[in-house]
């Protein structure tokens, strides 16, 4: 349809794959569209695939003033352009045409505090607005996303309606959720981001370990995976790594997935969340591991070098010679409990970094809802998310998922098959650094007493920095050095 006197419900400016797609999963759902771009080809291209996909109400508009009075109010009008200047740009263009009720979401990746800021700004003109996040990819935003919308409540109850039949739809709801007050959804989307970055890198190391120590072959690697996907480790990651194996290489023999560059490109997102880790001092340590694993795998250059350079001073190969036979089918169950339980503890840590925010902001964040709408829709959708969301609905105050009774339960019964996978890949010099992360965190938080006492008192010798005692109330400072080298 062209531009119409019919009023659409809502709006959605910036139409790359994800815009174009999000606007004709909401047409398709029955509720009038009105789209703009800045370069009108754009407009012209959603247009043209609305008509196709069965004639769709959606209106295309070429000037932000047309866009903006073409909807019905209050105004509700979605963004969905690249982070940063570009958001600001935007919404200073639309805001001029736009009247207190009136509401701005924007769906991109936004540091949270870039949304807070932007909440200021047009709060002064009586505007509304919402940081959504919005998972699943270009396929998510046509067919269902999992949304994360966070900000201003009476905004989310103009747009209630609409997300709740855009969104992924899984047995007990729609995959979206008021999250909460200020940058709380923009928040939300980032930590999802880092555990789905733990997420991956605790897959490949999985892969690694069977392919290189077990030896299996990709067609083998596809159906274990396939496998695995029928079980508790049932994920959408899991799901397309075994399509992955199976895809031969248009050009030329074998598989593609041995033809791609091992270096790994990324947003920016898993940086934060372990940057906010570390602001917040929560333990992130597989997320962590995961960041620094891209990171060195940007280093092609330097990797075949060192792999030369450590060669000629006498290492035998990358991968050294394991003792004792392999029995293939213990490894591939051992590296499929190995990969469910370090997979708990990745979770575990975005949860605990999403609840020390939600108590420094006073954001009043629902985890287990969190891990409910997280079941459809979004990159890191599994089954195990139903698992995590009754733990917090059995505990809401739990202080963490590894002490969930059930999850206790099962990473106690995982943890030999856990401990033999890391010391199989330690021996053969295959770097897990996501399940060797997830391992220490296990182990670290187990643990009733760990060696900090040493540290404490270095700390104290050095610095006078005092140190508590577990026999008597309060603060002590000793002369170390003067009490050791008495005679």
């Amino acid at each position: 349809m062209e531009a119409s006197t019919v009023l659409s419900r809502i709006g959605l400016a910036g139409l790359a794959v994800m815009g174009q797609n999000l606007a004709l999963n909401v047409a398709e759902k029955g509720f009038p569209i009105s789209v703009y771009n800045r370069s009108t080809s754009k407009v012209d291209e959603t247009i043209e695939r609305a008509k196709q996909e069965g004639n769709l109400p959606l209106t295309g508009h070429h000037s932000p003033r047309d866009f903006v009075l073409s909807l019905q109010r209050p105004r509700s009008v979605i963004i969905l352009v690249k982070a940063g200047s570009p958001v600001d740009q935007t919404i200073s263009n639309l805001s001029q045409f736009m009247e207190s009720g009136d509401c701005i979401i924007d769906g991109g990746n936004e540091w949270y505090e870039n949304t807070e800021r932007r909440m200021r700004e047009v709060a002064d003109r009586g505007i509304l607005y919402l940081g959504m996040g919005v998972s699943g990819g270009e396929e998510g935003a046509r067919y269902g996303p999992s949304l994360m919308p966070g900000g201003s409540y009476d905004a989310y109850l103009n747009i209630k309606d609409i997300v709740e039949k855009v969104a992924a739809q899984v047995e007990d709801g729609p995959c979206v959720t008021y999250i909460g007050e200020g940058g709380s959804g923009n928040f939300v989307k980032m930590v999802h981001n880092g555990i789905e970055y733990g997420d991956m890198q605790l897959i490949s190391e999985a892969y690694d370990v069977l392919k290189v120590v077990g030896g299996l072959s990709n067609s083998e690697l596809a159906d274990i995976f396939a496998e695995w996907n029928r079980g508790e480790l049932e994920s959408f990651l899991i799901e397309i790594t075994a399509d992955i194996f199976r895809v031969k290489d248009e050009h030329g023999d074998g598989e593609l997935v041995d033809k791609i560059l091992d270096k790994t490109g990324m947003k920016g997102t898993g940086k934060w969340t372990v940057q906010q880790a570390a602001e917040l001092s929560v333990a992130a340590p597989t997320i962590a591991a995961s960041l620094d694993c891209r990171y060195l795998s940007g280093l092609k250059e330097e990797r075949e070098a060192a792999a030369k350079v450590l060669e000629d001073a006498g290492m035998r190969g990358d991968v050294l010679k394991v003792s004792g036979g392999i029995d293939k089918k213990r490894l591939i169950d051992d590296v499929r409990q190995a990969l469910y339980a370090s997979k708990i503890c990745s979770y575990a840590q975005g949860m605990n970094l999403l609840r020390a925010k939600s108590i420094e902001k006073g954001w009043n964040l629902n985890l287990g809802e969190l891990a409910r709408i997280w079941k459809g829709g979004c990159i890191i959708r599994a089954v195990f998310l139903d698992r995590i969301k009754k733990a917090y609905q059995r505990n809401p105050q739990l202080a963490s998922l590894v002490v969930d009774p059930d999850f206790a339960k099962e990473m106690v019964q995982r943890q030999e098959a856990w401990r033999r996978v890391v010391g199989l890949a330690i021996q053969a010099g295959i770097s897990t650094p996501g399940m060797c992360a997830s391992l220490a965190y296990f182990d670290t938080y187990r643990r009733a007493r760990l060696p900090a006492n040493l540290v404490q008192a270095q700390r104290d010798l050095f610095g006078a920095h005092t140190y508590e005692r577990i026999d008597r109330p309060g603060s002590f400072h000793t002369e170390w050095t003067k009490l050791a080298r008495q005679k």
